[in-house]
C-alpha cells in the first residue's frame, strides 16, 4: 500500500514540539492532492521525519485523532479520515505552520486581484504606501460546498509580480505562497480576532443574513527585516468557527 508522505517543517524549540508537529501534519493532510494515499507512515518513521521523539509524535497524532482527521488501528496503522470535516476553530499559538494549517484544505475561488488603495485603518502597516496588490478569495467546505470564509490579502507591491495566482486558485494559503514560492523569510505574524456584524458584501459571499455575527481576523506578516509584506483580513462565518487560544509555558 502506498503511504502518504507529509511535508517537513523547521521546528521552533521555544514552542511545544507536539503542537508544531500536529499543525504541520494537519496542513499536509488538509492540503493533500485528491486521490492521494490515506495511510500515514508509522509513528517511528514520522518521529524520524520531524526529528522528535516517538512520545512527542504520539501526542501530536492524538491531537489529530481527537479532531477526527485521522483514525488509528492496532496492527493496521494510522489512516487519514477521507470524510473528515474541514471546518475547525481559529487557533492561535504563534506558529507560521498554524496559519498554513488553518487556511488549508478548503475549496478556494479567486474572486479577483489588482491594485487597491490601502485602507486608512491599515495604513500604519504600509507607511507611505498609497496602494497595495489585493487578492480576494472565497473558501468553501469541500464536501458541502457551503461558503465558510472570505479573505482579502493586501500584498506589498514589490512582491506582487512574483505571486502566481494559480497557486492561490489551487488553495494555497498566501503565507505558504510567500514563504515557499516567493522566498520571503517570515519572522512573525501578528493576529487580531474580533466579533463583528456581517456587512452586505460579507452577507452575500458567505450566504448569511445581513448583520449576523462573524469572526473578523486580521493578520500582519512581517519579513526578516521587520517590514510588513502581507495584511490579510478574513471574515469567518460565526456559525462555523470558534476562536481558541492555547497558552503554553515555554520558559523552561
Amino acid at each position: 500500500m502506498t503511504v502518504f508522505a507529509p511535508d517537513s517543517v523547521a521546528l521552533n524549540r521555544k514552542l511545544p514540539l507536539w503542537y508544531q508537529v500536529s499543525q504541520s501534519l494537519r496542513a499536509s493532510i488538509l492540503g493533500r492532492p485528491p486521490q492521494s494515499p490515506l495511510r500515514l507512515p508509522t509513528e517511528e518513521k514520522l518521529a524520524v521525519h520531524y526529528g522528535v521523539s516517538v512520545l512527542t509524535m504520539r501526542q501530536a497524532l492524538k491531537e489529530l485523532e481527537s479532531e477526527g482527521l485521522i483514525s488509528r488501528h492496532r496492527r493496521r496503522g494510522t489512516f487519514i479520515e477521507p470524510d473528515a470535516r474541514r471546518a475547525r476553530p481559529v487557533r492561535l499559538l504563534g506558529s507560521v505552520d498554524t496559519i498554513v494549517a488553518q487556511q488549508s484544505g478548503e475549496s478556494t475561488t479567486l474572486l479577483g486581484h489588482g491594485p487597491e488603495p490601502v485602507p486608512p485603518e491599515l495604513a500604519e502597516h504600509y507607511p507611505g504606501l498609497a496602494e497595495a496588490m489585493a487578492y480576494r478569495r472565497l473558501r468553501r467546505d469541500p464536501d458541502s460546498g457551503e461558503p465558510t470564509n472570505w479573505a482579502v490579502n493586501l500584498i506589498h507591491p514589490r512582491l506582487a509580480d512574483r505571486i502566481d495566482p494559480a497557486d492561490l486558485r489551487r488553495g494555497w494559503p498566501m503565507t505558504k505562497v510567500l514563504r515557499d514560492r516567493v522566498g520571503v523569510r517570515i519572522s512573525r505574524i501578528t493576529d487580531t480576532v474580533e466579533a463583528r456584524l456581517a456587512d452586505p458584501e460579507t452577507a452575500r459571499l458567505l450566504d448569511v443574513p445581513l448583520l449576523s455575527p462573524i469572526l473578523h481576523y486580521t493578520g500582519v506578516t512581517y519579513d526578516a527585516a521587520g517590514a510588513a509584506v502581507d495584511v490579510v483580513r478574513i471574515h469567518y462565518r460565526g456559525d462555523r468557527f470558534s476562536f481558541s487560544v492555547t497558552l503554553e509555558n515555554v520558559t523552561s
